[in-house]
């Protein structure tokens, strides 16, 4: 038995947050809407691409999700989901724009430069671009 590839990740939200998430995974991280089977549930299905990487679904009312802090580690949480991209430079201007602060991190050995973010839910975002993808600069 072999893991071949990450399929994508699902956020449960009520529907205003789910529509204010859509709206900002497709205008700040460039996702976007695409097809999404007809389940009993409300959501929508974001695309990188040809592939289907973040499931929005609606939550249902009153919906929690629990965590038992006795058989779980506390410290042990949802960090972020990381993204490839191009063009550095252009999300850089559009995250200052849209007022999104941001951090910037050099990865050592790879060249590696990254972009980390929250989304509207606090969720952290990742965007990654290779070392020879031009930095931000006003010039």
């Amino acid at each position: 038995m072999t893991t071949v590839s990450f399929s994508h990740y699902n956020l449960r939200a009520p529907r205003e947050l789910l529509d204010t998430l859509r709206t900002f995974y497709t205008e700040v991280v460039g996702l976007s809407v695409g097809d999404r089977p007809p389940f009993t549930s409300f959501g929508y299905w974001l695309y990188a691409g040809q592939q289907a990487v973040l499931h929005l679904s609606e939550a249902t009312h009153g919906e929690v999700r629990a965590i038992d802090y006795a058989t779980i580690d506390s410290t042990t949480i949802f960090d972020h989901a990381a993204f490839n991209c191009t063009g550095r430079r252009d999300f850089e201007r559009k995250l200052a724009q849209l007022g999104v602060p941001y951090e910037v991190a050099d990865v050592p050995q790879t060249g590696q430069v990254q972009l980390f973010f929250k989304d509207p839910a606090g969720n952290g975002v990742e965007l990654n671009f290779t070392g020879t993808d031009a930095p931000a600069s006003d010039s």
